[in-house]
């Protein structure tokens, strides 16, 4: 049997399904059970945190015969119909690739025709802002009167670039980043599925790496799982993201509260020997600066930051041995050379002239 990736396998089905945004499952299961559904839907938010998952469901949910609580119930006839991708009451458009006036004047033909065994006809389009002016006019009209079984479902990561008239005849969705925790609480859940062995610091790391989203944070862990052989491990989890280790982060740390030069420099050739990726490094560095920031200024550090206790408590205890000010300039510094390592010829030099600079100040070491 083909191996299928674990996003997709675990692609969810119903509103229960999905996870960190019931901000608006729950909105349109009431209006799914009430009756009460819109004509055009603007599902916005980052890449992977279920925009068309979660079209689909709705797609599904308004045309079964028997939704329970909202969801499609997958038993009916009208859902075992709707099961097929190719099913010609749920039409999916890319507009990344179908963005021309033509492609909705298209759209705008067949809308003419009623759904066949379906109550109502769903468009999604997907990347919508990549439609051109002219796109944009043509779906207007369209969009804003269309025939009573038709639902328009627009999503989009880049809502700027959506012109007014097309907001203001939507009903908005905006999607949230999924928290570290819920994405760690689904890696357990999919891993004891699959009886995959794992160590719930190496589960903690793929959460935090996937930045909130579903989709990218299961295909690192499919990347994970292959390398690991079935058993994932912190270790493990470091070497395929690249990502530094605590201790180490923690090390450069005390190296720069203390202006050790020497120990800064022989940190960083020995992170370079060891093949290191070091734009990741810096990316690392300066999200250690906003930990240790919440460490020092938020009551309940442990509920924002989701890391073992014995790492949290070595933060709490690094934290007391810096200023604010401190570490505000720290995240500035190496945030801003994360995208500059990734081109520049020589990324060690660069990475120890700001390193430098940001122990003796930028009066002392001038950044290349």
């Amino acid at each position: 049997m083909q191996y299928q990736s674990l996003y997709r396998k675990y692609r969810p089905k119903n509103f229960d399904e999905v996870i960190g945004q019931e901000h608006i499952t729950k909105t349109l299961q009431n209006q799914i059970m009430s009756n009460k559904i819109g004509h055009a839907y603007l599902f916005t938010g980052t890449r992977g945190v279920g925009k068309t998952s979660i079209a689909k469901i709705f797609a599904k949910a308004v045309n079964c015969e028997n939704n329970k609580n909202g969801s499609p119930c997958f038993e009916c006839e009208t859902c075992n119909r709707l099961a097929n991708e190719t099913d010609i009451n749920i039409i999916e458009l890319d507009a990344a690739s179908n963005n021309k006036v033509d492609d909705i004047r298209e759209i705008r033909e067949k809308v003419k025709f009623t759904p066949v065994g379906a109550k109502y006809k769903v468009y999604i389009i997907d990347e919508v802002h990549m439609l051109t002016d002219s796109a944009f006019n043509a779906l207007l009209k369209t969009l804003e009167e269309p025939p009573s079984y038709v639902i328009f479902i627009l999503a989009t990561t880049e809502i700027h670039k959506l012109p007014q008239t097309i907001l203001s005849r939507c009903i908005r969705f905006d999607f949230r980043l999924v928290s570290t925790l819920e994405l760690t609480n689904h890696l357990k859940h999919i891993f004891d599925i699959e009886g995959i062995k794992y160590e719930d610091e190496a589960l903690k790391l793929i959460a935090s790496a996937g930045e909130g989203s579903v989709r990218d944070t299961l295909s690192i862990a499919d990347s994970v799982v292959a390398y690991s052989g079935g058993n994932v491990t912190k270790d493990g989890v470091l070497k395929i993201l690249g990502t530094t280790d605590y201790d180490l982060i923690l090390s450069f740390y005390d190296y720069l509260i203390n202006k050790d030069a020497g120990g800064i420099l022989g940190l960083i050739d020995k992170m370079e020997e060891s093949g290191k990726n070091l734009p990741v490094f810096a990316k690392d560095v300066s999200k250690h600066a906003r930990n240790l920031l919440v460490c020092k200024t938020c009551k309940d550090p442990d509920k924002i930051l989701n890391l073992p206790k014995e790492i949290l408590e070595k933060f709490k205890e690094q934290s007391t041995k810096i200023e604010e000010k401190k570490l505000i300039s720290f995240m500035q510094i190496f945030s801003g050379i994360e995208a500059e390592l990734r081109y520049t010829l020589s990324t060690r030099l660069l990475l120890e002239t700001v390193s430098l600079s940001a122990i003796y100040g930028d009066d002392q070491v001038k950044k290349n």
